[in-house]
C-alpha cells in the first residue's frame, strides 16, 4: 500500500498502485482489479483522483507519441503523456494544443477525464472539442474506439475517469507562429468595470483572464487578454524554477499576509501596459514554483470553482466576494473569467455560457466548510455548477442540479471503476 495525495493536500490515503506502461494489456490488467481508478499526475485538488484502500492505475508509464501529421496538426499520442511535452514538441513546428488549463503539468487522459478549460473558451471552448478520437479500455476486458458524437465519447469527455481507462487520443491541434503572445494588461476598480472589459475583448483577444482582489468589496482587479503573435525572436531555454522546500507549520496564506499581498499586487500592476511573452510565462505562471501547494501548510486548502449563468453572474459575483471579504480568507490568486455562449461535449462537463471564479482557502477547518456553505448557497440559487476536478466537499444535491445530464452518464459508467468522489457524489 502506498500514501497518496491529490493536488489540495487535505489528507493522504493508502492506495495500491499498478503502473501502466502497455496500451495493448491495460485492458486485462484492469480485468484483474477490482473497482481501479486511473491517475496520472495526481493535480486535481480534490478527491476525484483518489481511491481510497483501493487500486490506482497510474497511467504515467502511457507517455509515448505514436504520429504526428505535420500538415494537417493531426496528434496520435497516449493518454498519460504531459501537456507539457507536446507543447514542446510541436510549438517549434508551428503546432500548439488548443486549450490548456493554468498548469501543464497535466496528462492528456487526465485533461480529457476533467474536459479542462483555458483562458480562450469563448473562441475555442474546452479540451474535449478537439480530440478527435480516443480507445477506452474497460475493467470487462472490452476496448472502445470512441469517436466525437457518439454517448460514450460524450460520457467519457469530463467523466472523471469513470468510464473506463483512456489508452490512446487523437487530438487535432492549432496552428500558431511561435511560442509568443502579444499581453495586454489592464487593470479595473469594479465588477461592472471587468464585464465591459470582458464584452469589449472577446471579438478580438482569444485569450482573456482576469486577477480579483477577493477582500476588496468591490471586486477591483487586473484583467490580461493576449494573442498569437510571431515576435521575431528564438525559442527560449526553458526558465529556472523555484521549489516550495518544506511544509510550513501554519499556512502562509492567512488574514496577516493576504490584505497586504492583495493591495500590493494591484499596486503592482495597474499600471496599463503591453508585453510580448512566451506562452509557458502567460498559460502556466505558477509552474515555475514547484510545490506551491505547501504553502499552505499541514492541513492543506481547498480550492472553490465555481460557473454561474451570465445573468445573473454579477451580482452573485459580488456577494460572493462580500462573503469572503467578511470572513476574512481567502485567496493570493483569485481568478475571474468569462465561458463563451457555447455548450461543452461532455456529459458532466464544467463548462457552460456565464462567469467563472476560482479561488483556494488554506483549510482552517469547520470555519473553511462554513464559508463554502455560505458560497454553495449562492451557486445554488443561481443554478450555477461547481469543477469536478476542484472539488472535495460539494453536497449532494448542488453536484445533481448543477450536471442535468448525470442520470444518463450513469448508464454508461463502468460498473467496475470507483473513485472517493464516486462514492461521494454518486454512491458507488
Amino acid at each position: 500500500m502506498v500514501a497518496v495525495t491529490s493536488w489540495g493536500r487535505l489528507g493522504e490515503f493508502e492506495h495500491r498502485v499498478h503502473s501502466l506502461s502497455d496500451r495493448m494489456q491495460v485492458a486485462a490488467r484492469m480485468k484483474r482489479d477490482a473497482f481501479g481508478l486511473a491517475y496520472g499526475m495526481g493535480r486535481s485538488y480534490g478527491d476525484v483522483c483518489l481511491n481510497p484502500g483501493g487500486v490506482l492505475w497510474n497511467t504515467t508509464g502511457l507517455d509515448r507519441f505514436i504520429s504526428f501529421d505535420e500538415h494537417q496538426g493531426r496528434l496520435v499520442c497516449e493518454s498519460g503523456l504531459l501537456l507539457r511535452d507536446i507543447q514542446r514538441l510541436c510549438v517549434p513546428r508551428g503546432w500548439m494544443l488548443p486549450v490548456v488549463p493554468g498548469t501543464q503539468f497535466v496528462t492528456v487522459g487526465g485533461g480529457i477525464a476533467n474536459d479542462i478549460h483555458g483562458k480562450n473558451h469563448h473562441q475555442a471552448g474546452s479540451f474535449g472539442d478537439h480530440v478527435r478520437r480516443l480507445s477506452l479500455a474497460r475493467t470487462d476486458g472490452s476496448l472502445f474506439e470512441c469517436r466525437s458524437g457518439e454517448a460514450l465519447f460524450e460520457a467519457t469527455v469530463g467523466g472523471l475517469g469513470l468510464t473506463g481507462v483512456i489508452t490512446e487520443v487523437e487530438l487535432q491541434l492549432k496552428r500558431v507562429p511561435g511560442p509568443w503572445l502579444s499581453v495586454e494588461t489592464l487593470p479595473y476598480r469594479d465588477l461592472s468595470e471587468f464585464f465591459a472589459l470582458s464584452d469589449a475583448s472577446e471579438a478580438d483577444w482569444e485569450h482573456t483572464v482576469s486577477w480579483v482582489d477577493c477582500l476588496n468589496g468591490a471586486g477591483r482587479g487586473i484583467f490580461m487578454r493576449a494573442n498569437a503573435v510571431d515576435a521575431g525572436k528564438d525559442t527560449p531555454l526553458a526558465s529556472r524554477s523555484w521549489r516550495m522546500p518544506f511544509v510550513p507549520p501554519v499556512s502562509l496564506v492567512n488574514s496577516l499576509s493576504l490584505r497586504p499581498f492583495n493591495a500590493m499586487y494591484f499596486h503592482l500592476k495597474k499600471a496599463k501596459r503591453r508585453s510580448v511573452q512566451h506562452y509557458e510565462a502567460f498559460f502556466h505562471p505558477l509552474d515555475h514554483v514547484r510545490d506551491w501547494n505547501r504553502i499552505y501548510g499541514p492541513h492543506g486548502f481547498f480550492q472553490y470553482q465555481c460557473v454561474l449563468p451570465r445573468e445573473l453572474g454579477q451580482p452573485a459575483v459580488k456577494a460572493m466576494l462580500k462573503r469572503i471579504a467578511r470572513s476574512g480568507t481567502g485567496s493570493f490568486l483569485a481568478v475571474l473569467k468569462t465561458f463563451g455562449n457555447r455548450q461543452s461535449t461532455g456529459m458532466l462537463s464544467f463548462a457552460m455560457p456565464g462567469v467563472t471564479l476560482a479561488l483556494d482557502f488554506p483549510n482552517q477547518g469547520q470555519s473553511t466548510l462554513q464559508l463554502l456553505a455560505a458560497l454553495d448557497a449562492i451557486v445554488r440559487e443561481c443554478r450555477g455548477r461547481l469543477y469536478m476536478a476542484k472539488d472535495a466537499r460539494m453536497p449532494v444535491d448542488l453536484f445533481e442540479s448543477g450536471y442535468p445530464r448525470l442520470k444518463e452518464f450513469l448508464s454508461l459508467r463502468d460498473p467496475g471503476i470507483s473513485s472517493a468522489m464516486s462514492r461521494r457524489l454518486m454512491g458507488s
